[in-house]
């Protein structure tokens, strides 16, 4: 998959809210949270969108839907910045929104956000604690670890991994965006967790075996990159 198309999965919203035009971001998900007060509300089916006043200035955002009152004071987390978007719901193109979810104000910088859904419609949510989870067998079986450091080696070719879902992001232009630990790897070098795209459909928690193709080096713009993941993968709970 070119670098494009993955930043239109990653970053579209739902289809009834998007445009053709292909967005740009400024940082992807997991960014410094964007905290303001409440100026405006519009709410719209399983979204709401809210214009904030920010200590860099006003800015808008969505997230699903929730019970935000005017001159209330939130924090957005896990901040994706759009330009050009088009809400189709609001008749709107709104020239930079910001897209997260609703996090405690006061949670510090790196904390876990309070909220777990997503604004595409989708969940994002990390387990509470990831287990050991065996290997799986056969010939193109590979652990987490053994992806993310092998993965020069095996670009391009099929493997099986075994592992625990942390982190999900369902229906994304007809696809799910499933993140995956087994206890292998070093989470300070980055090599015990691996981003899976899927059709399937899974939860939290639940342990699978995933079966894709290896891809090396995605730059989705931006600095935002990812060393490796599996893609188009068949998940199968185990």
């Amino acid at each position: 998959m070119k670098p494009n198309a993955l930043v239109t999965v990653l970053l579209l919203a739902a289809a009834n809210l998007c445009s053709h035009a292909m967005p740009a971001t400024s940082q992807g998900a997991g960014g410094t949270a964007v905290q303001g007060e409440v100026l405006e509300v519009k709410d719209v089916e399983g979204y709401t969108y809210l214009r904030l006043k920010t200590k860099d200035g006003e800015t808008w955002a969505a997230v699903a839907t929730a019970p935000v009152k005017k001159g209330s004071t939130v924090s957005i987390a896990n901040p994706m910045v759009m330009r050009n978007f088009e809400s189709k719901s609001l008749k709107k193109t709104f020239d930079v929104i910001v897209f997260g979810s609703i996090a405690d104000a006061n949670t510090k910088p790196g904390a876990a956000p309070m909220s777990a859904t997503a604004p595409h419609g989708g969940v994002a949510a990390a387990a509470a604690a990831v287990v050991k989870v065996a290997k799986a067998t056969g010939p193109e079986a590979r652990t987490v670890a053994e992806v993310v450091d092998g993965k020069a080696a095996l670009k391009g070719k099929p493997v099986l991994v075994r592992g625990q879902v942390v982190k999900v992001s369902n229906g994304i232009l007809g696809k799910n965006w499933v993140h995956l630990q087994d206890g292998s790897g070093s989470a300070a070098k980055g090599s015990n967790d691996i981003l899976v795209t899927t059709k399937d459909k899974v939860a939290v928690g639940d342990v699978v075996n995933a079966k894709g193709v290896v891809k090396t080096d995605v730059d989705l713009g931006s600095g935002y990159t990812y060393a490796v993941m599996i893609e188009d993968a068949s998940l199968q709970a185990r």
